[in-house]
């Protein structure tokens, strides 16, 4: 376990976000992701159009929120299990600068970049 980084802090941090994304999956429930009418009598092509696209686009952004969600808990668990911090790939200290960007990042920042090539 890490004991060169302030583990109550970044803890906070990302139970908070957490809770802000669980309050928003909750609200977007209830508001509901019904499929877009396609009653061509009661809403015109375009206006048609452009709900389908604004139904994709909320579908991505709950897909993204999702993932958010995910590594979110990850790093609980890691932090629980003592390996928060650490570099799922090298297993080397992920630096301190990056945690405190994206406190629920799973990587360093070398194994990120050789991640993207």
């Amino acid at each position: 376990m890490r004991d060169n980084i302030d583990l109550k802090y970044y803890e906070e941090r990302l139970k908070e976000r957490l809770e802000a994304i669980i309050a928003s999956q909750e609200s977007q429930k209830k508001e509901g992701g019904a499929p877009v009418e396609l009653d061509q009598g009661r809403v015109g092509r375009l206006t048609r159009m452009d709900a389908m696209q604004q139904q994709a686009m909320s579908q991505a952004a709950a897909r993204l929120t999702d993932l958010e969600r995910q590594r979110i808990q990850s790093a609980l668990g890691r932090m629980q299990s003592g390996d928060y911090g650490y570099c799922i790939i090298c297993d080397e200290e992920i630096a301190e600068g990056r945690l405190a960007f994206d406190p629920s990042i799973l990587t360093c920042i070398t194994c990120a970049k050789e991640k993207e090539i």
